[in-house]
């Protein structure tokens, strides 16, 4: 083997369909990282075992690592950084080309069921050339257990006996997965013919999880939201579901590039041999609120008879609302999570080399599994906590974050009640039958509520710090707080509360590298702090412009607001703050001052605070949401264009009215000059006129008279002389 390991290539080419795709994207980045050959050396497999990278994460260059070809599902996607080459074409003859110059061809067909036909026109193409291959090459297509999903029973005495690769011609498909195995066997068939230049093999995948989910996305999404009270379970729960990690089934791929096994058909499956129930469990109990929700009979036989009819052409009017009870689940999704198959990957256990992320299945590795999807989607916390004086703006600026970000508003009288109602609805049990399977909680929660009462009649109907404490420790250690994050409004007020609330427990301590005890607890610890400030004045006065109605039944009273800001500021004056306090473990507060702020509802200050805690950190708007948000923007369009119009009118009206006054005061003016420069004609005229007439016309009179009687041959002459002559100022 030591010298096959010598002799082996420095680099091969591999193509991977859809590269941007869950199963596509994952496998070849996970072969991208693998240097050919790795899989058959004790200790070296690749990159199984690193830890988990982002999705911007950049191989390192290593020598002899394989090349990754692949397509694009979505055309829009950029290219992955760890893909060499991305394949774009107009005709399956140009594929055709790129996939000769691939040493190995991987076609996964498990998510889009498009990609089955071209995987089998792939295979028989590259088959059809298989005289000209200038290198060996290998076809690996990547199929579904639910191309077994009707198999009949090994043995029917004992039907616990799992399907291994020798089974294989015994398998029957699901019926929405017919087309999956003929696929198969046409794999299967087409490396038969000359299996020095082309081989084949066929991997049956159990349901692909880790790195973001895909097939079990609705449920993490569902339990990470929180919004319904409990996750669903199709059917009894009790059907096995293969499953394996889709790190761990890229290192099979990896394991059949690199030997070129005998065995053609290959299953790829854990060892967990989970049930859905115990799968739903497991995902509610650590990543949601613990609760699971059966299916009533009647809601699992409609989604039974729909999965049996559905895509046989049979019941055709069913649209897929009306077939799925969830719409975030696919019809391909639902068939997979109702299968009931034991399966063992015997070959894989018995002739491979993989480091495990999962061996045991999804459910022993839930952490792992969580914290995986937690990073692929972004989905991290965000903590942040509000501090300043009363009235400053603290639940108005906490409320518009938290509806920005997606975050609990936690407020200390939502916290109490909170807490009070569970612990009634947790005390009447006692009373019930279920006293002696409670161990005990009915009784301690009536206690609690017991004390908590006498501490209100012993100090003006106030709870004591010790519960409330409580209380927000574990609404800031839910499920809900820990996924989504959390924004504290006003509380804690005091250097002690702030101490108390962010402590490790007992059990917790310890815990850190390094074997220093942690001095808070970093769950619940705020990422952000943000210090409102104002002056008294300032705060007095905004309270005193406010609606009576606000003002009425709260602490905002003159007499109230002036109590609040002393306590405030005699708290604030000693060495030991809040600001202190999170100074000293290094989170520094933001101070802002809202008496700078003159937009309206603070949004200058939400804005900057946007800007300072980043971009959200969770899945973004529902499409629910985003269609709300597009009707708003819509109205909010139209509504400014119609402002905008009749602006635009008035404006114009406007214009034309100038216009016309304009034109009508020149008008005026116009007149008005040219009067006057008849009467300054006129004025200037008058000389003129009677000098003519007094010493002009009458020579010109006497000379017309002349000039009719004599009759000469040029009057105008004539006239001329005649006036000369008789000019009177002429001697």
């Amino acid at each position: 083997m030591a010298d096959a390991i010598d002799d082996r290539p420095q680099t091969k080419r591999i193509f991977v369909n859809h590269v941007d795709a869950y199963s596509g994207k994952n496998i070849s980045k996970f072969l991208s990282d693998c240097v050919v050959g790795s899989s058959l050396e004790e200790g070296e497999e690749g990159s199984e075992g690193e830890e988990d990278r982002g999705s911007d994460y950049i191989p390192p260059n290593k020598e002899g690592t394989y090349t990754i070809i692949g397509t694009l599902q979505n055309p829009a996607n950029a290219k992955p950084d760890w893909v060499k080459e991305v394949v774009q074409y107009a005709a399956k003859e140009e594929l055709a080309d790129h996939l000769m110059e691939c040493d190995i061809i991987i076609y996964d067909i498990t998510e889009d069921p498009d990609q089955i036909d071209e995987a089998s026109w792939a295979c028989s193409a590259l088959h059809a050339e298989l005289e000209h291959f200038d290198n060996p090459k290998m076809f690996i297509l990547l199929s579904s257990v639910m191309t077994w999903a009707k198999s009949k029973p090994l043995d029917p005495d004992d039907p616990e006996i799992p399907f291994t690769e020798d089974d294989y011609r015994r398998r029957k498909p699901h019926p929405n997965f017919k087309n999956h195995i003929s696929a198969e066997k046409l794999v299967i068939k087409n490396g038969k013919t000359n299996k020095g230049k082309f081989v084949t093999y066929v991997v049956a995948a159990g349901l692909a999880f880790g790195m973001g989910e895909s097939i079990f996305h609705f449920l993490f999404k569902a339990a990470w939201e929180g919004k319904s009270p409990a996750l669903q379970v199709f059917g009894t729960g009790t059907n096995i579901v293969p499953t394996i990690h889709i790190k761990d089934l890229a290192g099979v791929l990896q394991n059949i590039c690199d030997q070129r096994p005998k065995t053609r058909y290959i299953v790829a499956v854990d060892d967990s041999q989970n049930t859905l129930e115990e799968i739903v469990r497991a995902i509610a109990s650590n990543l949601g609120n613990g609760k699971v929700k059966k299916l009533s009979k009647e809601d699992y036989d409609f989604l039974k008879h729909i999965s049996s009819h559905l895509g046989d052409g049979k019941v055709k009017h069913v649209t897929k609302e009306e077939a799925l009870l969830s719409k975030d689940l696919a019809q391909a999704d639902f068939d997979q999570l109702l299968v009931n198959l034991r399966m063992e990957a015997m070959f894989v256990k018995e002739s491979m080399r993989i480091m495990w992320i999962a061996e045991t299945g999804m459910c022993e590795n839930i952490d792992t599994v969580i914290r995986e999807y937690k990073q692929s989607r972004g989905l991290l916390p965000m903590r942040a906590c509000i501090m300043g004086p009363p009235a400053v703006g603290k639940t108005t600026i906490a409320k518009k974050l938290c509806e920005h970000y997606k975050l609990h508003h936690i407020k200390i009288k939502d916290v109490i009640d909170e807490a009070v109602e569970n612990l009634k609805r947790l005390s009447a049990r006692a009373e019930g039958e279920e006293e002696e399977e409670d161990d005990g909680k009915a009784q301690e929660a009536q206690e609690l509520l017991d004390a908590i009462q006498e501490s209100r009649e012993n100090n003006n109907d106030r709870i004591e710090d010790q519960y409330i404490i409580r209380f927000y420790r574990e609404k800031l250690r839910s499920m809900p707080c820990q996924n989504q994050g959390f924004i504290l409004d006003g509380f804690p007020k005091t250097y002690e509360q702030t101490k108390e609330l962010f402590a490790v427990d007992d059990e917790e301590e310890g815990e850190d590298e390094g074997g220093k005890v942690p001095s808070y607890h970093k769950g619940t610890m705020p990422e952000v702090v943000i210090s409102l400030d104002a002056p008294d004045d300032f705060l007095k006065v905004r309270v005193m412009n406010l609606p009576e109605g606000q003002v009425a039944g709260t602490h905002n009273t003159e007499e109230g607001l002036t109590r609040r800001l002393t306590e405030f500021r005699n708290i604030n004056r000693e060495d030991e703050t809040i600001l202190n306090y999170f100074d000293e473990l290094e989170i520094h507060p933001d101070h802002i001052d809202v008496s700078k702020d003159v937009s309206d509802d603070m949004k200058q200050t939400v804005d900057k605070l946007i800007k300072t805690m980043g971009e959200p950190r969770n899945y973004g708007p529902t499409p629910e949401e985003l269609e709300e948000m597009e009707r708003k923007a819509t109205e909010e369009r139209l509504k400014r264009e119609a402002q905008e119009q009749e602006e635009r009118e008035r404006r114009e009206a406007e214009e034309a009215a100038e216009r016309a006054r304009r034109q009508e005061e020149w008008a005026e003016r116009l007149e008005e000059v040219r009067r006057q420069e008849q009467e300054v004609l006129e004025a200037q005229s008058t000389p003129l006129r009677n000098y003519l007439m007094k010493h002009v016309m009458p020579t010109l009179t006497q000379g017309l008279i002349e000039a009719c009687k004599v009759r000469p041959d040029d009057p105008v002459d004539f006239m001329a002389e005649y006036l000369f002559k008789s000019n009177p100022q002429v001697d």
